[in-house]
């Protein structure tokens, strides 16, 4: 019978050769050992109603999303190392659809002013300037720019898709220079740290410090600023399909809710009685 700690130790490594993210590994792995030392039996004994148990003790006041990836979680671990599914008989939630919190342009400006070093500034206005998520960042290689051509490429981002950005005008020269300073230094990444390649969470402390500093009270987030990127394209006119290429979103409907964000599209529609008696 196979026990807690080689049934975490097979699910790493079919995680790994399935090529999923670090993200997912991380999340999967937390998933399906919270739920083992919860339950307390071997693996082969869960079934649906331990899994049940677990989810109406630890999960009840949790978001529909984070139900969902639990019980998908679980689903892979169990089928692909047991041949089993106990999430087979449990009814998925319906995913909340969340308008994404969004900075204003003037808010997006404060927090770049108040970055405490030149390179803060440079990764989070590229981040902003581009759309990226956080782990596209992270993963910036020197050679992935062209500055011949001004553009970038982002490699295998979210759902393993390549994709170009172009490197704006307003950050070309000081992108140049510091690549140009990383390569003479022999490093492979951009952005690195002492370790090596930067974590998000390292990303992340620099957007709190950043957002703290311009007295931002908005929950920020490294997601924030692509939602901003992404709201304030939609705000200048240009065409959602168009955004949804920069972002890198498979299905359109995936951006339309950048529609729903937009208040300066809002400000400018008119109420019918305003021109009422106009006529």
């Amino acid at each position: 019978m196979i026990n807690k700690e080689e049934f975490l130790r097979k699910l790493e490594v079919e995680l790994k050769i399935s090529k999923n993210s670090s993200y997912t590994l991380r999340n999967y792995l937390h998933a399906n050992t919270e739920l083992l030392n919860f339950i307390q039996k071997n693996p082969e004994e869960i079934n649906v109603d331990d899994v049940k148990l677990f989810m109406s003790e630890k999960l009840s006041e949790r978001t529909s999303a984070t139900v969902i990836v639990f019980l998908s979680a679980i689903k892979f671990a169990f089928l692909n190392l047991l041949g089993t599914d106990p999430t087979l008989r449990i009814k998925r939630p319906k995913r909340e659809k969340k308008i994404p919190e969004v900075l204003t342009k003037d808010e997006v400006k404060k927090m770049l002013s108040s970055c405490y070093s030149d390179k803060s500034k440079l990764m989070l206005s590229l981040m902003y300037a581009c759309g990226m998520r956080v782990s596209e960042l992270t993963s910036l290689k020197i050679k992935d720019f062209d500055f011949d051509d001004k553009i970038g490429h982002i490699r295998q981002g979210k759902g393993k898709k390549d994709r170009i950005f172009n490197i704006p005008n307003f950050l070309f020269e000081q992108l140049k220079n510091y690549a140009e300073s990383m390569k003479q230094f022999e490093k492979e990444y951009l952005f690195s740290g002492p370790k090596g390649k930067l974590s998000t969470r390292n990303i992340q402390q620099i957007v709190n410090k950043a957002a703290a500093n311009a007295g931002i009270e908005k929950e920020v987030h490294c997601h924030t600023l692509r939602h901003s990127f992404a709201t304030h394209l939609l705000e200048d006119g240009v065409d959602i399909r168009k955004i949804q290429i920069l972002l890198g979103h498979s299905d359109l409907s995936t951006t339309q809710i950048y529609t729903h964000v937009s208040t300066e599209e809002i400000k400018k529609i008119t109420s019918p009685i305003d021109n009422l008696f106009k006529e």
